[in-house]
């Protein structure tokens, strides 16, 4: 009877043994998920700081926009945001840029974000250059620019979205509401934004055979412009508005690039695109258009990764968003005498009213 209780409890002994080590197995494996679910639990209740530079002003449609963006990707995380608003568009000098620039390295090294997010040109060129491989966070938007040129590819601590222009789709929505467009002039300022987006307008010319683009005019005063599109009316059949920002009015003082496109919606007889849907609102006839809330909510996506996820910014390419928005100025077709096809209306936003009759 004793060795048979005896074997009993070797046996209840040994079950036990192995429950135990069963738990202790169990525990083991379970501990790193536990200890995965409590930092991610920290990550999301933790507050963070991220500071704004735009490039450019607000109120503008196109720096809202991508703001909006940004934040709808972040929404639900607990963020202190500050805005920093360079303001390069209504003041463009090279010492404005450079002041400008150096006030928001100052607030970055004061107010100590957790991550910086940049848009647009200047803001790359005045700010985040000169934080490459540092150990804060930057994500952009809204740069035209090869990233090569500010030197971001293969940093560790700079990840964000390219802003690359709908040209082709653009070009076809003009033909498809003038057809008989065949000659293209294309006209600039002397702002960063353009070369990159010259050089990928030219690379893509092939796609367009039945179109000439007869020159690229770099203008810098408003005079210049208005004596260039007055001399085009006879030379071509249709403008590419591009850049209208910098233009001074021959004392020093910049040209709102609003007065450009309202005189040019009031005094130019041709047919006009451009790549932005702000521009559609002040009288260019339309556009295939960047969405600058796509900008912002793909560098906002980023940006959740990089806080709540902990990526590296280095792990996310640098590549333009896709989505492009058919925006027509019914208002401006009106003026110009042309009748938009029902079709086209009915697969684009509509702008019915110049801004200014609002």
């Amino acid at each position: 009877m004793t060795k048979k209780r005896s074997s009993n409890r070797l046996l209840r002994d040994g079950r036990f043994g192995i429950l135990f080590l069963a738990l202790f197995a169990l525990a083991s494996i379970m501990q790193p998920f536990s200890n995965r679910a409590w930092a991610q639990s920290k990550i999301h209740h933790k507050k963070w700081k991220i500071l704004h530079i735009m490039s450019y002003h607000s109120p503008w449609k196109w720096t809202d926009d991508q703001l909006n963006g940004f934040e709808s990707a972040l929404t639900g995380l607990d963020i202190e945001y500050k805005v920093f608003q360079m303001d390069t568009k209504r003041k463009s000098s090279g010492e404005w840029k450079q002041k400008v620039g150096k006030q928001a390295r100052d607030l970055i090294a004061a107010w100590k974000p957790d991550l910086v997010y940049t848009s647009d040109d200047n803001a790359q060129e005045y700010v985040t250059r000169y934080y490459l491989n540092s150990r804060i966070p930057f994500v952009f938007s809204g740069v035209n620019a090869d990233p090569h040129k500010y030197g971001f590819v293969g940093c560790s601590n700079i990840a964000g979205v390219l802003e690359q222009e709908h040209f082709v789709q653009s070009v076809r929505l003009l033909k498809e509401i003038v057809p008989g467009v065949k000659k293209i002039s294309v006209i600039l300022d002397d702002g960063p934004t353009w070369p990159g987006v010259v050089k990928r307008m030219k690379e893509k010319l092939p796609l367009l055979p039945d179109v000439q683009f007869t020159s690229w005019d770099v203008i810098r005063t408003f005079e210049q412009f208005k004596r260039r599109m007055t001399e085009l009316q006879t030379k071509v059949d249709a403008i590419a508005l591009l850049g209208i920002f910098t233009y001074n009015d021959g004392s020093g003082r910049n040209v709102p690039y609003t007065s450009v496109l309202k005189w040019t919606a009031e005094n130019s007889p041709l047919p006009d695109f451009s790549f932005w849907k702000d521009r559609v609102s002040y009288g260019t006839l339309c556009t295939v258009s960047v969405s600058g809330y796509e900008q912002g909510f793909a560098a906002g996506k980023i940006a959740r990764g990089i806080l709540a996820e902990g990526k590296k910014p280095s792990a996310f390419p640098m590549k333009p968003t896709v989505k492009g928005e058919p925006v027509v100025s019914l208002a401006r077709a009106n003026k110009l005498g042309i009748k938009i096809k029902t079709r086209i209306l009915l697969t684009a936003e509509v702008i019915e009213k110049f801004k200014w009759e609002e």
